[in-house]
């Protein structure tokens, strides 16, 4: 299922309740792809549009870090083709293989700089890395990510949203990116970490030069793409500013 796909069922959900306009639609990332989505498929039906953090098309860049995070996952024996349920065992599937797509990703979504400085070469604890188990804190930390999201996040969704993430792109058969976001009537705000490397800040200023109209404004962060997260006091006021 593509990012499209995804929007056209909103939509029909939306044609169902009787919504035929909204107010705002606003979204961080893979949310921000579907805001403009909405914004380019449904002019009619967007008043105002905030994209936070995200792009109009996944990068080069951008699928060559997803590619070894789809691959951990579909490696490991666990994983069964996807038929890996087990109603005996809730945890029966891939699990090692999901821990290593996670460590991938979680390295994307933080900045490099944040990383050193919180981090630097500090062993864990009383852990020895130049001996055998020993590990380094920044290993540690991709550790504790690994197991928390292994355990309670399925890995086909995960491949799924990879996937439907790695397909965005506005502009397939609208003639191009560009046409597509000159068709943009909605209000649109654009919101962009200073630090991130996932979807860094030139990929929103092609959003912003491609919508008639469109403001950006660029975050603060030390914490990358996570940033939109995290600096919650910026990106609200961004957001307040929009609904206004």
């Amino acid at each position: 299922m593509t990012v499209r796909d995804q929007v056209e069922v909103e939509a029909r959900l939306a044609a169902e309740l009787g919504i035929t306009r909204w107010a705002a639609v606003l979204g961080g990332s893979m949310g921000g792809m579907r805001v403009l989505e909405w914004a380019v498929t449904h002019p009619d039906a967007v008043d105002r549009a905030l994209v936070v953090a995200s792009t109009a098309y996944a990068s080069a860049d951008q699928i060559a870090w997803a590619e070894p995070q789809l691959l951990a996952i579909r490696s490991d024996p666990a994983f069964r083709r996807g038929d890996y349920y087990d109603p005996q065992d809730r945890f029966a599937g891939p699990e090692a293989g999901m821990g290593i797509a996670r460590r991938i990703a979680h390295v994307t979504y933080r900045s490099g700089t944040e990383l050193d400085q919180r981090f630097g070469r500090q062993p864990q604890g009383r852990e020895e890395p130049l001996g055998e188990g020993g590990r380094y804190a920044v290993e540690s930390y991709l550790d504790h990510h690994a197991a928390k999201l292994s355990r309670r996040f399925d890995a086909n969704s995960y491949l799924v949203l990879t996937e439907a993430m790695n397909s965005h792109d506005v502009g397939r058969d609208r003639g191009g990116v560009a046409a597509a976001l000159r068709g943009v009537t909605a209000q649109t705000t654009v919101v962009a970490v200073d630090s991130d490397r996932l979807y860094p800040v030139r990929l929103s200023e092609e959003i912003t030069a491609g919508i008639p109209g469109a403001h950006q404004h660029t975050i603060t962060s030390a914490y990358g793409h996570d940033g939109f997260l995290i600096e919650i006091d910026q990106v609200g006021a961004r957001i307040r500013d929009a609904l206004r």
